[in-house]
C-alpha cells in the first residue's frame, strides 16, 4: 500500500455507515482508510483540517448534455466540467444528443472522446444513443465502453436524434438485453402529446397543458411492458409525473429491472411560481404543480425514485424566447444542483445523508461505478465535496460557470456553499478558483 499522502479531517464526514467525525487517509488518489477524528497524521502526509464543514463524496451526475462538439456555443466540456466542479460534482456522464455528431456509432464516440480529452475538470463518461436504424451499432458501442443507451419515445427536439416507435423500441431493447446493457429512456408518448392542446405563446399554463402527465404515464407503461418481455434493464429519465409512481412501484415489486430518476427543478420549483414568458423554466417533461412535487419527494423517501440528477440542458440565451412553444426546453443546473436539493430536502426534514444517497451513491450504482465512486470508503477514488451546509447565498447568474448564464434559480436564496472539490485527492476547485483540467475519460467497468 502506498504511503499516506493526504489526510482530510472533519467533524462531519458522510460515510456509508453514517456521518461521523473522522480523518480520511488518501494515497495514490484513493481512500485508504477512514480513521477516528483524532488519529495521528502519518509522517510525510499533509493535513487538511476542514473544521465543521461537511466532507461528502463527490457527486455523480449521470444526466448531462454537454453539447460538445457541434453545439459548443450552447455549452462545452471546459465550461460544463468547471460548473460541475463548482457544484461538488466530480463525475458526469454525457448524453449522446445535442452534440454533432451524436454518440450513436463508435466513430462518433471517438470524436466525442477526442473533444473532451484535454478539457475535463472532472471525470467524464459517455452514454450511447439508440436510434431507428442503429441496432447494429449498439453492441460495438457497448464494447467500446459507453455506460448504456439513451432513447426517446417522442421527438427529441433535434432532427439528428429521432425517437423510437414501439416496434423499434422492442428491436433495440432486445439487442441491448442480449448483452445485459442498460436502456435509459425519455418517456413521453407522442400520441398523447399530439392530442394535447398546443396553443403556444407566453402563458406557462398553456405550455403545461401541452405536456400532460398522461403522456409520461402512457410511455412508462409501454416501456415497462417491453422490459418485462425481454427481462431488460431500463431506466426512466427525469420523471416529473407523480401519477406514474404506482405503476413504477408495482413493476419494481414484480421484479422488473427498472430504476427511476428525477431532477432538482422538479423537486424545488413549481408550476404555480413560473412567470409567464419565463422560458428559463421550460423543460420537457415540464415542472408541475406543488401537490405533484410533494408526491415526488415521498417517492424519493420510499425508494420508488432512486436518484436525483440535473438533466443539465443549456442553450444560447437567444433560444430562450418568451414563447413557450418555440423556446428551447432545458434547464441549466450543474453548479446549483447540490444547494438547490439540499435547501428543499432540509426544509422537508431530510438529511445530507439522504442527499448523498440520491446524488452520489445511487447514481454511481446506476452507472456501474459503485466500486470507485459515490462513497467515502477504502478503495474508492478520493473524490470529495466540502460543503458549508448552513451558509446561504443568493443565485447571481453572473457567478455561474455555465457558458450561457441563463438560470431558473436567479435571485433565489439557497443553502449550502461548496467550499472545495477534490478529484483523486487533488483539489480542483476552491472558493471559485480552478486548477488546470485533471479529469479522466471513463469507460464502463
Amino acid at each position: 500500500m502506498p504511503d499516506v499522502e493526504l489526510v482530510l479531517r472533519s467533524t462531519r464526514v458522510i460515510t456509508p455507515e453514517g456521518t461521523r467525525a473522522a480523518s480520511v487517509a488518501v494515497a495514490g488518489g484513493t481512500v485508504t482508510a477512514v480513521l477516528p477524528h483524532d488519529a495521528p497524521v502519518p509522517g510525510g502526509a499533509r493535513l487538511e483540517d476542514l473544521g465543521d464543514d461537511v466532507l461528502l463524496p463527490g457527486l455523480v451526475d449521470t444526466h448531462v448534455h454537454v453539447n460538445d462538439p457541434g453545439r459548443t456555443e450552447w455549452e462545452g466540456f471546459w465550461t460544463a466540467t468547471r460548473a460541475a466542479a463548482a457544484g461538488g460534482i466530480t463525475t458526469l456522464i454525457d448524453m449522446p444528443l445535442n452534440s454533432l455528431p451524436p454518440t450513436t456509432t463508435v466513430d462518433h464516440l471517438r470524436v466525442k472522446r477526442k473533444t473532451a480529452a484535454d478539457k475535463a475538470h472532472i471525470d467524464v463518461g459517455f452514454w450511447g444513443g439508440a436510434l431507428p436504424g442503429n441496432v447494429a451499432d449498439l453492441r460495438p458501442l457497448h464494447e467500446a465502453g459507453v455506460f448504456g443507451f439513451k432513447a426517446f419515445l417522442s421527438p427529441s427536439g433535434v432532427d439528428e436524434f429521432p425517437h423510437l416507435d414501439e416496434r423499434r423500441l422492442a428491436r433495440a431493447l432486445r439487442e441491448i438485453a442480449s448483452f445485459d446493457g442498460l436502456l435509459i429512456v425519455h418517456a413521453e408518448d407522442p400520441g398523447q402529446l399530439a392530442g394535447a392542446p398546443q396553443r403556444g405563446g407566453p402563458r406557462y399554463a398553456d405550455f403545461l397543458a401541452s405536456r400532460p402527465r398522461r403522456a409520461e404515464d402512457t410511455a412508462i407503461a409501454r416501456l415497462l411492458e417491453q422490459a418485462r418481455r425481454f427481462d431488460a434493464r431500463v431506466h426512466v429519465l427525469h420523471l416529473s409525473s407523480a401519477d406514474a409512481l404506482p405503476l413504477l412501484a408495482e413493476a419494481k415489486a414484480d421484479g422488473v429491472r427498472v430504476t427511476v430518476e428525477t431532477c432538482p427543478h422538479y423537486l424545488t420549483l413549481t408550476a404555480e411560481e413560473v412567470p409567464d414568458g419565463a422560458s428559463a423554466f421550460k423543460c420537457c417533461p415540464p415542472i408541475r404543480e406543488a401537490a405533484n412535487q410533494d408526491q415526488l419527494w415521498q417517492a424519493l423517501a420510499d425508494g420508488t425514485i432512486d436518484c436525483v440528477v440535473t438533466d443539465h440542458s443549456p442553450s444560447t440565451a437567444d433560444l430562450k424566447t418568451d414563447d413557450f412553444a418555440t423556446a428551447w426546453g432545458g434547464i441549466s443546473g450543474l453548479q446549483l444542483s447540490l444547494p438547490a436539493v439540499w435547501t428543499e430536502a432540509r426544509r422537508r426534514g431530510h438529511t445530507l445523508e439522504d442527499v448523498v444517497r440520491w446524488t452520489a451513491t445511487r447514481t454511481a450504482r446506476l452507472a456501474g461505478l459503485e466500486a470507485r465512486k459515490g462513497a467515502i470508503a477504502p478503495g474508492h477514488d478520493a473524490d470529495f465535496a466540502v460543503l458549508a451546509p448552513d451558509e446561504t447565498f443568493t443565485v447571481d447568474p453572473a457567478a455561474l460557470q455555465h457558458r450561457n448564464r441563463v438560470t431558473a434559480y436567479a435571485g433565489r436564496t439557497l443553502r449550502g456553499v461548496v467550499r472545495s472539490t477534490w478529484l483523486r485527492g487533488e483539489r480542483v476547485m476552491a472558493d471559485g478558483e480552478f486548477t488546470a483540467p485533471k479529469g479522466r475519460l471513463l469507460t464502463r467497468p
